[in-house]
């Protein structure tokens, strides 16, 4: 994606099952939980660089003692700052005495993070906060552990302001309205609830208070605490939790909006947002890694038995496609394939595009998260150029010669790095057309690899949202290796419509599509269709979420996707260009055929897998017309 998204943000938590003397008399080391969760979060660190921080929870440690630690960091290199303080501490006890490294009983009395159960967050900050108090986990403390409460997640709710109301219903006063701090609170409320009715429930038995505490601590239903807690909720959300006495749950939407993983051996158990990290830090094969089933619940008891256990009843299942078009890592097996598949589909339009001129075509990529759909789309060209030859040697029949059989095996894809990202814009200049300058060159060329007015360039781009750097930048510099024709590639369809699950893309005016579409009615005399979904829009606005229709779609429907992409076209070339430009989109078919197993494709299709969806898309739209430039929810 050419454009910048912020997007999901990234879990990792890790249960040590056996005693700490166990991993270090088989690893070597008495940090063998803290390391393996460094690894984890570096290696899904694309998930989230506004912000990072761990918790973790120490079991059994004698009253008077700190048993919940958390730091947290929104420095430029968040996951790299907290571990540095981490490691120095113990740098100070190895310079203070050696021998203290490996006594696990005085660690866990007074070094940090030497617990059992740890907890690490990512973050993208999707609304523009990115203060060191927006930065996960967040922890609710009370004196009794069963109690005290770590969370941290990658979510968007689209109902806060109703889940909002509900707390103050219950007798609550919330000091924020935030999706974070209202699920904090819910969570909390019902596990207070539980709490109570098991300490009468003890207490009637006849139980001493501090009887009570242990039995507690082995009875809590977390299964219906999460069920209470998310009757309401509407949105798309992984969020782990761990209660200060050592249980800990990881719970997944009931469409499976956002992602969640987990290995389990006799040694630990393991979530992630992605596979691959998990494979990569603990060296385990995809096949033993499940994924937490939607509307489930990874409930890990702190006497180290765990299942995965319903909390809400699962509905048709909508994983996000994006995840695998973009956001996601490309090594997860799964995932690469289904990009190079993308990429490999485009190729009959790609073809024709190019009027199947091989020769005088060279294909690139840009950015750097292309080039697995790269890669697929070159074995489609490669497969087309080997039937071709085919054919062409079977015509020749008995009158073949060395020379004409080396003119038939000389038909290939050109392929070259066209682009290299090259500078960053420094928001601190003030001069448009000192700012302008900086823009256009964020990208380089590579000279002297494009025949001048005789080549083709195509350059597939994974996704393209807003097109302001395709039309800034990309365009204008590729536009000086004089080709022509310039064809842009996204291995994603169109995105029409705003997410509300977790991506920063919430507004329709940032829509290159969305824009075409508009500017497609007024060119035809359909304008009135604007103001009739507006109308629509407008007369709904108060209704309750399950009640609410997305007429956007009304919006689209006069066109082709093949006009509204001839329109983007338009749209991003410069009036200085002198190539042609054509953009070509992904469409929906191709989309499903890739991904069969995540069908999550509202950003392109409108067809939200929740009522919030449709109250986001409603209210995005009104914004629009109303020039009200802030977030539907």
């Amino acid at each position: 994606m050419s454009d910048q998204i912020k997007h999901e943000c990234g879990i990792a938590l890790i249960r040590l099952l056996k005693p700490q003397e166990y991993y270090l008399s088989k690893y070597g080391t008495s940090f063998y939980g803290i390391n393996k969760l460094h690894l984890l979060m570096e290696k899904q660190h694309n998930r989230g660089q506004d912000g990072a921080g761990i918790v973790n929870i120490k079991f059994d440690l004698e009253p008077g003692h700190k048993y919940i630690n958390r730091l947290r960091s929104n420095s430029d290199s968040p996951i790299k700052d907290i571990f540095n303080k981490i490691f120095l501490n113990l740098s100070k006890v190895k310079d203070k005495n050696p021998k203290l490294l490996n006594d696990i009983n005085w660690l866990k009395y007074n070094v940090d993070f030497t617990g059992e159960l740890l907890l690490g967050h990512l973050r993208y900050g999707t609304f523009g906060n990115n203060g060191i108090n927006d930065v996960h986990p967040f922890i609710r403390s009370n004196n009794w552990k069963t109690k005290s409460l770590a969370l941290a997640g990658n979510f968007n709710l689209t109902n806060v302001d109703e889940l909002f109301q509900k707390l103050v219903e219950i007798g609550q006063y919330p000091v924020e309205t935030s999706d974070t701090i209202t699920v904090l609170e819910k969570v909390g409320h019902f596990l207070d609830e539980e709490n109570e009715i098991l300490y009468n429930k003890y207490k009637k038995q006849g139980y001493s208070k501090k009887e009570i505490t242990p039995l507690i601590s082995e009875n809590i239903d977390i299964q219906k605490i999460l069920t209470q807690a998310t009757e309401y909720w509407d949105g798309g959300y992984v969020i782990a939790g761990l209660l200060g006495h050592g249980d800990a749950f990881v719970m997944r939407d009931e469409h499976g909006i956002r992602p969640a993983y987990y290995y389990h051996d006799d040694e630990v158990v393991v979530v992630a947002s992605e596979r691959p990290a998990i494979q990569t830090t603990f060296n385990v094969s995809s096949n033993s890694i499940q994924e937490i089933k939607p509307g489930h619940a990874l409930i890990i008891k702190k006497n180290g038995q765990w299942k995965e256990y319903p909390f809400k009843k699962p509905g048709e299942k909508k994983s996000c496609s994006f995840e695998r078009i973009y956001f996601s890592r490309g090594t997860d097996k799964d995932i690469y394939k289904e990009r190079k598949k993308l990429g490999n589909l485009l190729v009959p339009t790609i073809l024709k595009a190019i009027d199947y001129n091989i020769k005088n075509t060279v294909f690139s990529y840009i950015p750097n998260t292309a080039i697995d759909s790269f890669y697929g789309m070159l074995e489609g060209l490669y497969s087309f150029c080997n039937d071709y030859k085919k054919e062409k040697i079977i015509q020749l029949g008995q009158n073949f010669n060395l020379k004409k059989i080396n003119e038939i095996f000389d038909l290939h894809p050109r392929i070259e790095k066209l682009t290299v990202k090259d500078v960053k814009l420094r928001t601190f200049i003030t001069e448009d057309n000192r700012r302008d300058d900086l823009v256009e060159h964020v990208y380089d060329i590579t000279y002297g690899t494009i025949n001048k007015n005789v080549d083709n360039l195509v350059i597939i781009d994974d996704s393209i949202v807003r097109g302001t750097t395709l039309k800034h930048s990309i365009i204008r510099i590729l536009d000086r290796l004089h080709p022509k024709k310039i064809i842009i590639l996204s291995s994603a369809p169109q995105i029409r419509y705003p997410d509300c699950y977790g991506i920063d893309m919430a507004k329709l005016q940032d829509f290159i599509a969305f824009n075409a579409a508009i500017e497609l009615l007024n060119e035809t005399n359909q304008s009135d269709i604007i103001n009739t979904v507006y109308k629509k829009s407008k007369a709904q606005e108060n209704l309750p979420k399950e009640k609410i229709i997305n007429y956007v779609k009304e919006i689209y429907k006069p066109f082709t996707p093949e006009q509204i992409s001839k329109k983007i076209a338009e749209l991003i070339t410069h009036k200085d260009i002198n190539a042609k430009v054509e953009v070509i989109f992904q469409n929906i078919e191709n989309l499903h055929q890739a991904c069969p197993k995540d069908l999550g494709d509202w950003y392109f299709t409108g067809d939200y897998p929740t009522p919030g969806g449709n109250k986001v898309v409603n209210k995005s739209f009104i914004n629009y017309i109303e020039k009200v430039d802030k977030r539907a929810y």
